[in-house]
């Protein structure tokens, strides 16, 4: 009995180590939703709200559920499209097809595509953020603003314990994870509860690769928002390291920002990798990045007159 409970706790701390929302709130009715054939996937979307397109990526072992205490603040001015990606929640997995966040990133501007968008901004988190940056990097022209949330350009971002679990992710632990907020996400709306073992280890064979969170960061032309908390599962340095391949960091950005680079970094304090996708301060961060305004600098202008 002792060695199940103890498989239970480590169960759950993996899977909320890769995003799983240990959240049920029921959210507003969607505008549209539905299944999109994309790549030989049948993508389960839907979209709330009206305004500039916002393609929304949960983290893994998670659903798009996982935002419903964020989407009434990014529908005020956003039509949120909210998607489960492969073998997760209402979208199930292939056979033959393994999950790969190349693969995935591909899948994304496919769908925006098929669900009749030029363009959108993108924001994901944990394993979305993976798949939001592919999608941003090899198909740059359906981008037009990126926000990746919590969210490493390869594995070695982990801290290395959250490295030694993924390895430990896999259909060994479905029994022992039932009764968790995790398996009852998936259970609330997957057509086929069986397959969560599969999912299991179709996400634990992604994780485990050395390769699996690599990002051509070069390549991403749309601007880049970076968002982690202070608590956060990356390393601090990694957040840095990618801010700067980003073209962060290089310089002081002068009094009137001549030298601001177009692309973004925010550290949030207080929160951890578990709590960022919901909290409030996050979304106050990046609506304006997505908007794309500047700050008010009538301050210098006024000093500058008055010199």
């Amino acid at each position: 009995m002792r060695g199940r409970k103890l498989l239970a706790v480590v169960a759950v701390d993996l899977a909320l180590s890769f995003g799983a929302a240990p959240v049920f709130a029921e959210g507003p009715e969607p505008g549209r939703t539905g299944q999109i054939a994309v790549n030989g996937v049948e993508y389960y979307y839907e979209t709330h709200g009206e305004g500039e397109p916002l393609l929304l990526l949960h983290g893994g072992l998670g659903t798009f559920e996982m935002f419903t205490p964020i989407l009434p603040e990014l529908t005020e001015s956003r039509q949120v499209i909210g998607v489960d990606l492969y073998g997760h929640g209402r979208t199930q997995l292939v056979d033959g097809r393994p999950m790969d966040l190349t693969e995935m990133g591909r899948d994304m501007a496919a769908l925006v595509e098929g669900l009749g968008y030029e363009r959108v901004d993108v924001m994901g988190y944990s394993l979305g953020g993976g798949v939001a940056g592919q999608m941003a990097a090899q198909q740059p022209e359906r981008v037009r603003r990126l926000v990746v949330l919590s969210a490493p350009f390869e594995r070695a971002g982990f801290h290395d314990g959250i490295q030694a679990q993924m390895e430990q992710i896999g259909a060994h632990q479905a029994e022992a994870m039932k009764g968790t907020p995790m398996y009852q996400a998936y259970a609330n709306v997957a057509p086929d509860v069986t397959a969560f073992p599969d999912l299991l280890d179709a996400v634990g064979d992604l994780l485990s690769q050395p390769d699996s969170f690599t990002l051509d960061v070069e390549a991403l032309e749309p601007p880049v928002m970076l968002v982690y908390g202070d608590g956060d599962m990356i390393r601090l340095e990694h957040m840095v390291e990618f801010y700067k391949r980003l073209g962060g960091g290089q310089r002081d950005a002068g009094w009137e920002r001549a030298h601001m680079p177009e692309n973004s970094l925010a550290i949030l304090p207080n929160l951890t990798h578990y709590e960022l996708f919901g909290a409030p301060a996050m979304v106050r961060t990046v609506l304006p990045f997505l908007n794309g305004e500047k700050p008010d600098l009538s301050w210098a202008n006024a000093q500058e007159a008055a010199q």
